[in-house]
């Protein structure tokens, strides 16, 4: 609680009069004042200032609180952060150094930009040109380091064979030595190996450094066929692999109605390439007059009877199993490979 002022001293009834005739008049004026200013109605009492006459302050005037305190009109009181500058202040002009040093600055960050990514497409283009270079160097070291002497042929090797001498095929491929291994004519290859007629297929291997590997698959005879210039042996296609006036020891003698290009012929072939090692190395003879009346002779003397060449693996494994199971009989007739008659 605020501490009241002491009491003004007593006046005499002339000046009192006086004062308060002054105060009347200057309340009046300034409710005048304040009525025009803010449209706020100030009660008046024409008849003089009594008792019961009181002033209504503006809406904006600070009143006391409760408390003590005077009591702040917010609307009136400018809020923190606004601009409190006086409306009558004009804005400030923009000079011609300002739009330079705009400028400038935008020139900077623009070349900065610039720089950054100009920067970075110059490293991804070396490191693919770097790439490049290197795959580029690496294929043109191999292809010329194949292609050199570093790479040619010192050795020739031949593998596959039984009837036909190694030695030989390699005597005849000798040609190919000091040949780099990608330069190796194929076609040489082949012209010196048709001079074998053994040979029914081969491929060729090339060993890094120096190796030359000749993979030999050769014919299968399957007996021998009078012919005029003598006992001709024959593999299953009917190439004849090699020609002597007697009939060599161990092969089967071929007794074919129409010779090496009939359908006999080709029926037998078939035949004596499907009989198992055991039975084929005991044929003696092979006789067909057509193409399903194939009869073989073994060692012992023994006739089978294979007739026609359909359902031939079936038919060998079925005399594989007569014949194992009664072994020694005179006749084994498969042609009907669902009855095997053995007599």
């Amino acid at each position: 609680m605020r501490r009241p002022p002491p009491l003004p001293a007593p006046e005499t009834s002339g000046a009192a009069s006086k004062r308060t005739s002054r105060s009347w008049d200057e309340s009046r004026s300034w409710g005048d004042a304040r009525s025009r200013d803010d449209g706020a109605t100030v009660p008046r009492n024409d008849e003089g200032l009594g008792e019961d006459a009181s002033v209504v302050p503006a809406p904006s005037e600070a009143q006391p609180s409760p408390t003590g305190e005077l009591a702040v009109d917010e609307a009136a009181t400018p809020e923190r952060g606004e601009d409190q500058t006086a409306p009558d202040a004009a804005p400030r002009r923009t000079g011609i150094r300002d739009v330079w040093r705009a400028a400038r600055a935008r020139r900077r960050a623009l070349r900065r930009e610039v720089r950054r990514f100009t920067v970075r497409s110059r490293r991804r283009r070396l490191v693919w040109l770097v790439i490049s270079a290197a795959v580029l160097m690496l294929i043109v070291g191999s292809v010329g380091a194949a292609y050199s002497p570093l790479f040619a042929v010192e050795r020739i090797e031949v593998v596959g064979t039984t009837s036909l001498p190694a030695a030989t095929v390699e005597e005849a491929l000798a040609g190919q030595i000091g040949t780099p291994l990608p330069l190796v004519d194929a076609s040489a290859v082949k012209a010196a190996l048709v001079a074998f007629p053994l040979v029914e297929s081969y491929t060729l291997e090339a060993r890094p450094p120096h190796d030359l590997v000749v993979r030999i698959v050769e014919r299968t005879p399957i007996g021998v066929i009078q012919t005029d210039a003598g006992w001709t042996l024959v593999d299953a296609a009917g190439v004849a692999l090699e020609t002597s006036p007697n009939p060599p020891d161990g092969r089967p003698i071929l007794e074919i109605a129409g010779g090496t290009t009939s359908g006999a012929f080709e029926s037998a072939g078939l035949v004596m390439r499907a009989l198992p090692e055991a039975i084929a190395t005991q044929v003696t003879r092979i006789a067909a007059t057509t193409r399903d009346d194939v009869t073989l002779t073994l060692a012992s003397g023994t006739q089978v009877v294979w007739g026609a060449v359909e359902e031939t693996a079936l038919k060998a494994v079925n005399l594989d199993r007569a014949m194992a199971a009664r072994p020694g009989m005179s006749v084994y007739d498969v042609s009907s490979p669902a009855s095997v008659v053995v007599r």
